[in-house]
């Protein structure tokens, strides 16, 4: 038994290799060769989309718990990235604010943008503020036991204040936000080359997101974290405390949500309060359960699929595409439950119950009652 489960463990690990050689084939060398400019740099912004995906299929997915508030940590991420490259800006042209500032007459920069002028805060900030506040709101939520519609309103609320906190903050941007970057660490963002460096670095980052996130599944915390979302009170009953396990998941979406807002802001160019309010947070939601939230490509492709699909489709039908995009949820919620990565297993499934051969009927000859014999005597 030990030597059948390590022969299909070696087979899973080989197959995930292949998988994980076949992305960075089609990331690295196929979608520059045949993808203009333009379309790389949209490549790159459904990227950060995958990444977010990626950790609400964890959360989501395994956990069972419906994350509509990703647009908070993907927010706080985005904006960290953005205050930095402001103030890079500034210093470079020799000025002491930020130029938006100027216009609206703010000539001392706030206090709580001063940290972020270094590169390194910045980054620790993007890494540690989005699974610092998931980590707070995780335990006084989790651990009071909030859980189905009323944690997914909670998280919805959230998205929406964060919002609406920073349309009013002038020093920020306001509805504006913030936008018009020239550098990135050094390079110029106006060069092709830096543009598809940026890509580069978001599909590097989605492989290592979903080597990471399918190290979690695999693991015996994924396990605890199925077994949570099926039978909470039976972990429970276990030894275990169920709203640790779902901290640590809502944690680490949280944690790949702000990583996909800072690249985000480099290579769209703008960030503002749309960008992370409830609208934003849905549509994460939306491509997650149409690709399959409960695999690990079936988020990402999703996710990368319906931003593609909308981008197409509002070119030809600018008012057409929200009506489709709630149409395939209402599909894919009603119908397909397990997203487009469960049509091959249910239509196998449907297959083989209505084609499969029956079995040949073996007779069976039945046997007379045992006689009794009595033992032969031996002679000598």
């Amino acid at each position: 038994m030990t030597t059948l489960t390590g022969k299909l463990r070696r087979h899973s690990s080989l197959t995930a290799l292949g998988g994980f050689a076949i992305a960075a084939i089609l990331l690295f060398a196929v979608a520059p060769a045949v993808l203009s400019d333009f379309r790389l740099n949209l490549l790159a912004k459904f990227l950060c989309f995958a990444i977010v995906a990626a950790g609400i299929g964890l959360a989501w997915g395994r956990g069972g718990m419906l994350t509509l508030g990703q647009g908070v940590f993907f927010g706080i991420g985005a904006y960290i990235m953005a205050m930095h490259l402001q103030m890079t800006d500034a210093a470079r042209l020799g000025n002491d604010v930020p130029e938006f500032m100027e216009i609206s007459g703010i000539r001392e920069l706030p206090s709580f943008w001063q940290p972020f002028a270094s590169a390194p805060v910045a980054i620790l900030g993007i890494l540690i503020l989005p699974a610092l506040v998931a980590a707070v709101l995780g335990y006084g939520v989790f651990k009071r036991r909030v859980k189905g519609a009323y944690f997914a309103i909670l998280s919805q609320a959230l998205a929406a204040a964060l919002a609406i906190l920073l349309t009013g903050q002038q020093a920020i941007g306001g509805f504006t936000g913030l936008s018009d970057f020239r550098a990135f660490f050094g390079f110029k963002l106006s060069d092709p080359v830096n543009r598809q460096m940026l890509f580069f670095i978001a599909a590097g980052t989605l492989l290592v997101v979903l080597a990471l996130v399918r190290q979690l599944m695999h693991s015996r915390y994924g396990e605890l974290l199925v077994a949570v979302r099926d039978q909470e009170e039976r972990v429970r009953f276990l030894g275990y405390d169920p709203a640790n396990i779902k901290i640590v998941a809502y944690v680490v979406a949280a944690f790949l949500a702000g990583i996909a807002g800072a690249l985000f802001t480099p290579i769209v160019g703008i960030i503002s309060p749309a960008d992370i309010g409830v609208v934003p947070s849905i549509a994460f939601l939306i491509g997650v359960a149409i690709g399959g939230r409960t695999t690990l490509l079936g988020p990402v492709l999703g996710a990368i699929g319906v931003a593609w699909a909308q981008t197409a489709l509002s070119e030809q039908f600018p008012s057409g595409w929200t009506y489709l995009q709630g149409v395939l949820f209402i599909v894919v919620v009603g119908f397909i439950p397990a997203g487009l990565a469960g049509v091959w297993p249910m239509l196998k499934g449907f297959l083989d119950s209505r084609f499969r051969r029956t079995r040949p009927a073996v007779l069976v000859r039945e046997t007379p009652e045992a006689e009794t014999v009595e033992p032969e005597k031996v002679t000598r």
